[in-house]
């Protein structure tokens, strides 16, 4: 899939082929989503040099409000959004957040909704 990054551009999923990816659906306004960013930011730290990456999908609908929360949460990776709360969800069969997809290199859905000690099990055992 293709959405905007925060300044309009056009990224897409396939751009991250080769590369272990946490598909991230998250929001600002989302209390465990905001909660399991802290465990998300340490583990990209940790994994990034071996593959790791994360593309963060917003289902906010203010702009202002998605900014401050990557700011705020300190999230260094690429972020989309189009800006259309759950309508955007639907198209992906994405029904509560926060939801994750863990793709391998080829971009096959290896395990779904990782969170906190799991997800740090996976990517040790992953990318050793």
């Amino acid at each position: 899939f293709t959405l905007n990054n925060p300044d309009g551009i056009p990224v897409k999923l396939s751009e991250y082929k080769g590369k272990y990816v946490l598909l991230d659906f998250w929001a600002s306004w989302c209390a465990p989503c905001r909660e399991e960013n802290s465990n998300i930011v340490k583990q990209h730290k940790a994994f990034a040099a071996k593959g790791f990456d994360v593309l963060g999908v917003s289902l906010d609908d203010d702009k202002g409000d998605w900014m401050r929360a990557i700011r705020y949460d300190n999230l260094r990776w690429n972020h989309v959004s189009d800006l259309k709360r759950w309508d955007s969800a639907a198209l992906y069969k994405v029904d509560g957040i926060p939801a994750s997809f863990m793709l391998d290199p080829q971009g096959k859905i290896v395990a779904k909704n990782l969170k906190g000690a799991d997800l740090e099990k996976f990517l040790a055992e992953t990318l050793k």
